[in-house]
């Protein structure tokens, strides 16, 4: 009875076997068969790809083309290299848009801007309009000798005649500033302005 069950473990290991070694190599052949790439080939499609990129224009014929690497991998000799790079122009300011053997004149003198010119304009106060003539005539003195001086002032209209000294206000509005043997300095207080000479008249 034990070599019958003995028989049967081994024809039970022996057809597991067999089934294995048939998918081992049907997995191993059926690959080839239609193409597909070996498990080397795909352990190489899941390292980083490597892309080439095409020379500049402006680039020295003797250098490589730069290669793109996708590793995430830190590189400290890359960046102490790149540390060391030292910019090599030709002289040239990207940011001037003239040529260089453009010569600017240099100015003699300071200039002014059209800024400065209306900041100054702001302070030159416009010329005030000129005072109208004073209305009123001076025909006499009204003083006796050793009283202070006094003259008759007539409004032009004829209607009023005011009696002033020097340093009074005729008619609300004109001053009284000098008074000499030939004339009368009157001040009008509405326009600014310097004072007004009347001259004596007769009548």
């Amino acid at each position: 009875m034990q070599l019958g069950l003995e028989n049967k473990k081994q024809t039970v290991w022996a057809v597991a076997l067999g089934v294995i070694a048939v998918l081992a190599m049907a997995y191993a052949i059926i690959p080839l068969l239609t193409g597909s790439s070996t498990p080397g080939s795909s352990a190489q499609a899941a390292a980083p790809t490597v892309t080439r990129t095409a020379p500049r224009p402006g680039a020295k014929p003797g250098k490589k083309p730069r290669v793109e690497n996708l590793d995430p991998t830190l590189r400290l000799d890359l960046l102490a290299s790149s540390e060391q790079t030292v910019y090599e122009g030709k002289g040239t300011n990207i940011f001037a848009s003239r040529p260089d053997d453009v010569v600017i004149p240099t100015p003699s003198g300071r200039g002014v801007t059209d800024a400065q010119k209306e900041d100054q304009n702001k302070y030159i106060l416009p010329t005030p309009p000129p005072a109208p003539p004073i209305p009123l005539r001076f025909y006499g003195f009204a003083s006796r000798p050793g009283e202070p001086k006094k003259i008759f002032l007539k409004s032009v209209s004829g209607e009023d005649v005011f009696v002033a000294g020097e340093g009074e206000i005729v008619d609300r509005r004109y001053k009284v500033i000098r008074i000499t043997p030939t004339s009368v300095e009157i001040q009008d207080m509405v326009f600014s302005g310097p004072p007004q000479n009347l001259p004596l008249t007769q009548g």
